[in-house]
């Protein structure tokens, strides 16, 4: 999911990563730290213990991995990383994926100039909807489009002023700031009605990775 969050971005043309790592963070290191290794072809010869590095596939990004602890909540690991954030900065769970124009939400973000922008999102329902009269049913939908309403896609656009929204270690950011920001009228929300899907569960994974087998991801505009 990481990786293809960051193919997302990358392909607008943000490179500049800051990741808050948790539990098995030590996992995402090892990945990223190796991660020049796994995308180029090598030679490796035992006899000198060397290493010649043939075709590179590695994208110019740059990744700063930061332990933000096992039970920090989400508005804690936010604040942890506050050192290496200077201007406005996007922000995502890392649970979800779209096909939004990171570029437009930018824009859409400047232009409002709010403390913080969010992506509002329709998720398709995940049962058919049924209107009842009078125990007669009168109209069935199956799996109606965010049944109307409209809820977090996960992807924000934030002043550095928000850090400042953030208490400590156990904030949770879907509760004290964001409560704050709307509180201040300072959340604009961005709508998308393209494609969106979150990782939730098992289900949402192996549908998440027949979209991809199947070569035609939404999200893939790379």
């Amino acid at each position: 999911m990481l990786w293809h969050i960051m193919k997302m971005f990358g392909t607008h043309g943000f490179n500049d990563f800051i990741i808050c790592c948790g539990y098995r963070g030590y996992v995402i290191k090892e990945y990223f730290a190796n991660y020049f290794l796994h995308m180029s072809d090598v030679t490796l010869d035992m006899s000198s213990n060397s290493m010649t590095i043939h075709q590179k596939h590695a994208e110019p990004w740059k990744i700063t991995l930061v332990d933000t602890g096992e039970e920090t909540g989400t508005g804690g690991r936010i604040k942890r990383v506050s050192e290496y954030i200077d201007g406005p900065f996007f922000l995502t769970y890392g649970d979800g994926l779209c096909d939004i124009d990171l570029e437009k939400l930018k824009s859409y973000h400047e232009e409002k100039g709010t403390l913080a922008t969010v992506t509002s999102v329709q998720p398709a329902g995940r049962f058919g909807s049924l209107e009842i009269s009078e125990s007669l049913v009168t109209s069935f939908q199956e799996k109606p489009i965010g049944d109307k309403q409209w809820v977090s896609g996960g992807f924000f656009v934030c002043q550095p002023e928000v850090l400042n929204q953030i208490s400590g270690d156990s904030e949770v950011w879907e509760e004290g700031p964001l409560r704050s920001l709307v509180q201040n009228g300072e959340l604009s929300a961005y709508k998308h009605q393209g494609f969106w899907h979150a990782m939730d569960t098992l289900r949402d994974k192996v549908y998440l990775e027949n979209l991809w087998d199947s070569g035609d991801a939404p999200w893939k505009k790379w």
